[in-house]
Order: structure tokens, then C-alpha cells, then sequence
């Protein structure tokens, strides 16, 4: 999914024989040349935009390999918790940006 000029969690389409954190290891990697262990699941969000319907599942990760590097997408920025609402979120990443928001206390 590309939304010009919104942010976006990492990630993508989940392939068939897919599990969500299989998918999310193998996003990383193709899209931000980096590796992360999958943690807690965080939030599943289903949204409707007018190409579609997106589903979203979303967990905390932690890299165990490189920094990030952009290969597909224009910026990529680290941000604290507390900044999180000062982005401009896609709509289906906002119940999981409030999430992080919550469970961060901010």
C-alpha cells in the first residue's frame, strides 16, 4: 500500500503459506535490507480505502542485524513514542500508533 506523503508501519502483503510475522521478516528484508526478531502483536486493524479493504497486524520488533536502509520508500525516521502523533499516519496505522501511544504511557 502506497499513500503519498503519509507514514506507515514497515511491512506488506502476506504471501500464500504466510504466517503475519513471516511476512514481516521477509518485508524487512526486501524493503529495508535489515533483520528484526518479532515480538509482542500489538494491534490488528481492518480499514476500507477506496482501492480496497488492507488489513493490518502490527508488532513490536527489535533488529538483530543492520541499521534500516530505504530501497523502496522515500524517508525512514527512528521517533520517540511521544512523537508518534506528530506524523501525519496513514488511517489504518493510527489504532496501532494509538496502541503504542498507550502502552508507552505518552
Amino acid at each position: 500500500m502506497s499513500l503519498p506523503g503519509m507514514w506507515e508501519f514497515p511491512g506488506g502483503k502476506i504471501e500464500p503459506d504466510e504466517s503475519p510475522e513471516q511476512a514481516l521478516i521477509r518485508e524487512l528484508e526486501e524493503e529495508l535490507l535489515c533483520s528484526a526478531e518479532i515480538g509482542e502483536h500489538v494491534q490488528t486493524t481492518e480499514h476500507e480505502y477506496d482501492f480496497g479493504i488492507v488489513i493490518l497486524t502490527t508488532y513490536y520488533c527489535s533488529l538483530t542485524g543492520a541499521e534500516p536502509r530505504l530501497t523502496e520508500h522515500s524517508e525512514i525516521r527512528w521517533v520517540e513514542a511521544a512523537e508518534l502523533d506528530q506524523l501525519d499516519w496513514a488511517p489504518a496505522d493510527i489504532p496501532a500508533v494509538e496502541r503504542v501511544m498507550k502502552d508507552f504511557r505518552v
